[in-house]
């Protein structure tokens, strides 16, 4: 199995999944957090699902990073690539550990894998499939400018499928740009977001 990527934010490191990084996703995979991707999942299902991320990386050549602290190590969830047989399209996905959400860190996380899939990998694009009871998740994807797509086939007909721009729409364009300031805004120490948080 190649070595999987490692990489780098000014307040994050995304590197692959490790067995030590389990009990963080078994306890959120087993809880109400997880009702948006099948969960709750009991303790062979959680096991199953952390084994297929690892997977994932040997049999597609992407994957799922686990998200961590640059300075603690702490992780605070997963995101990146996720494409199991019969997905019509390779997913841009993320989950954040119910204690470190609106924090900006799915949307750091999220925003740096697509840059790599994009930028190094040469994807032409992605998706984001979603419940539609997924309000967070679909914010999250509306900030990092996907459009919601009624006309591509779904998963399994109860998600709703976001688009996420090409690499030539983002590219020095005004949403990058914003992108961009948002994490900046929460990489500051002294920023305090104001209303509900949504990632």
């Amino acid at each position: 199995m190649p070595a999987i990527p490692v990489l780098e934010t000014k307040r994050l490191v995304l590197r692959g999944p490790e067995p030590e990084d389990y009990p963080d996703f078994k306890a959120t995979f087993s809880s109400y957090r997880a009702r948006f991707m099948g969960g709750p999942l009991n303790a062979y299902e959680s096991w199953m699902l952390y084994a297929a991320e690892i997977g994932h990386w040997a049999i597609r050549g992407y994957g799922m990073w686990m998200i961590h602290d640059r300075d603690t190590d702490e992780t605070y969830g997963m995101a990146g690539g996720w494409k199991p047989a019969k997905w019509p399209e390779a997913e841009i996905a993320w989950i954040i550990w119910p204690d470190a959400q609106g924090h900006g860190f799915a949307l750091e996380a999220t925003h740096t894998a697509r840059n790599y899939f994009y930028n190094t990998l040469g994807w032409e694009g992605a998706v984001s499939y979603l419940d539609p009871k997924n309000l967070d998740s679909i914010r999250l994807a509306e900030r990092l400018g996907a459009i919601k797509d009624k006309d591509a086939p779904s998963v399994d007909g109860n998600d709703v499928v976001y688009r996420h721009p090409s690499p030539e729409k983002l590219r020095g364009s005004q949403l990058a740009d914003g992108i961009a300031l948002e994490i900046e805004s929460y990489q500051n120490p002294l920023f305090q977001p104001k209303g509900y948080a949504i990632d």
